[in-house]
């Protein structure tokens, strides 16, 4: 097996509390998508919903995926003052959030 070079995976699983309208929602998701335009070491932003047909997603509707090139990258966005500045106001609307960082693994078969 071997690490994917220059790929870091920030992946966050959002649970929204009771009552946050779709508006408040899509707003978020707009001002987290619009990180991109302020942190360089952002490469990309996905974001979904659950469509899983397991029902083991415990709550958490939203996915959110962002690639790095490095960890330093990553560690760069976690301490940026616009991801601070987001994350501050998201946490507000959120129940729970798990957060992982991984760099993918290729298996070959």
């Amino acid at each position: 097996m071997e690490q994917v070079k220059g790929v870091v995976k920030h992946i966050v699983l959002a649970k929204f509390k009771e009552g946050v309208t779709e508006e408040e929602i899509e707003k978020h998701i707009k001002d987290y998508a619009n990180l991109l335009n302020h942190i360089e070491h952002m490469k990309s932003f996905h974001w979904g919903t659950d469509v899983s047909i397991e029902n083991l997603h415990q709550g958490f509707t939203h996915i959110f995926e962002i690639t790095f090139e490095t960890l330093d990258g990553r560690s760069a966005y976690v301490a940026h003052p616009a991801h601070v500045d987001f994350g501050t106001a998201f946490l507000t609307i959120l129940e729970k959030i798990v957060v992982v960082d991984f760099v993918p693994t290729l298996v070959k078969l």
